[in-house]
């Protein structure tokens, strides 16, 4: 069964979509549509057999074309998700998958309604490093769960229409509730503006059950680019630093052994000190694996795990931490139905 794939949107995002999709097996990538003209030009000249417009509609509209690859900000995705469900299109959406919790439990309703499947492109999730780290929580290798710790920082790029939340704690959001399987409780924030009315630095902390705990660093104003990521456990202890290239994942037999109840002293001084063990981890591009993914999904017809409500759990993230700063600092409760 070959797929056929018509993306909308060639600026930034868009010829490495187009490039891994015209790669993919059982795919044929059969449009391209971008509003500007020059971008369509550039899609043209990188792809001189494969029909480029600049008329969106006309892409979704198409009886051709069985997925809709929406890669425009994020204030268009609902309404580009919508017509493509409207229209039969099963769709790949960038991340977030809308401007709000609203938006986004609409595409997924609307999804399941027609049984058409919706996926955001959470890359990391796709990432050998975090394939990795998934494979050993589910063994158990770590222990007991403690914290998610992340600085993602780096000078630029601002955005026009997100703020630092919205752009990178996106990441760390997908990527917590991915290893973690499970929900948030609730979220706190703060954050700054500096060089417009968005924030460019952001701290948030998020709040799940069992007394685990995550804390994130955003910021777009760092003078060094940091993606690095410590998780704790009660056996082991995990550095993910996703800048290295070989040995970006490193566990580490340290921790704190409790085997005495005769005083809180006599527990911190039983330190464990072992071996730091760095798995292989695969190399294979992240967007490979996350288009094969999809077009395995809609090919078995099974529903993938960073589907439209993973998608909608990320933005309940991202919108309580905005409503946290706004309250300066306040916890915002997570509405668990």
């Amino acid at each position: 069964m070959i797929i056929k794939v018509g993306i909308i949107g060639f600026g930034y995002w868009g010829p490495n979509l187009a490039r891994n999709f015209n790669a993919a097996s059982n795919v044929k990538l059969f449009k391209i549509a971008d509003t500007n003209l020059e971008r369509c030009n550039i899609a043209k000249k990188n792809y001189p057999n494969i029909e480029v417009t600049t008329n969106t509609d006309e892409l979704i509209q198409s009886s051709d074309i069985d997925l809709v690859v929406i890669a425009t900000p994020v204030s268009t995705h609902f309404e580009l998700a919508m017509k493509a469900l409207e229209n039969g299109k099963h769709v790949w959406i960038e991340k977030p998958i809308a401007s709000n919790a609203e938006e986004a439990m609409e595409i997924a309703n609307r999804a399941e309604q027609k049984n058409l499947i919706v996926m955001v492109d959470h890359t990391y999730l796709f990432t050998g490093a975090v394939r990795k780290i998934k494979e050993n929580l589910e063994n158990k290798f770590l222990g007991k769960l403690y914290y998610y710790d992340s600085v993602r920082v780096n000078l630029g790029l601002f955005q026009h229409d997100v703020n630092v939340i919205w752009d990178l704690a996106t990441h760390d959001f997908s990527i917590m509730n991915y290893l973690l399987g499970s929900r948030a409780q609730a979220v706190s924030a703060v954050g700054a503006c500096h060089v417009n009315e968005l924030e460019d630095v952001g701290y948030i902390t998020v709040f799940f059950d069992n007394n685990f705990i995550g804390h994130l660093h955003v910021n777009w104003l760092s003078p060094v680019k940091i993606r690095k990521t410590l998780i704790g456990g009660s056996k082991k202890m995990l550095v993910w630093n996703d800048l290295e290239k070989e040995e970006s994942v490193k566990i580490y037999d340290k921790g704190v052994d409790i085997k005495t109840q005769s005083g809180v002293y006599d527990a911190l001084a039983e330190y464990r000190v072992g071996d730091i063990y760095s798995p292989v981890i695969s190399q294979i591009e992240a967007l490979k694996v996350e288009v094969d993914y999809l077009i395995g999904c809609i090919q078995s017809g099974r529903k993938p795990h960073n589907d439209a409500l993973a998608g909608l759990e990320v933005v309940k993230l991202l919108e309580a931490a905005n409503q946290s700063i706004k309250e300066n600092g306040r916890q915002i409760k997570l509405d668990r139905v």
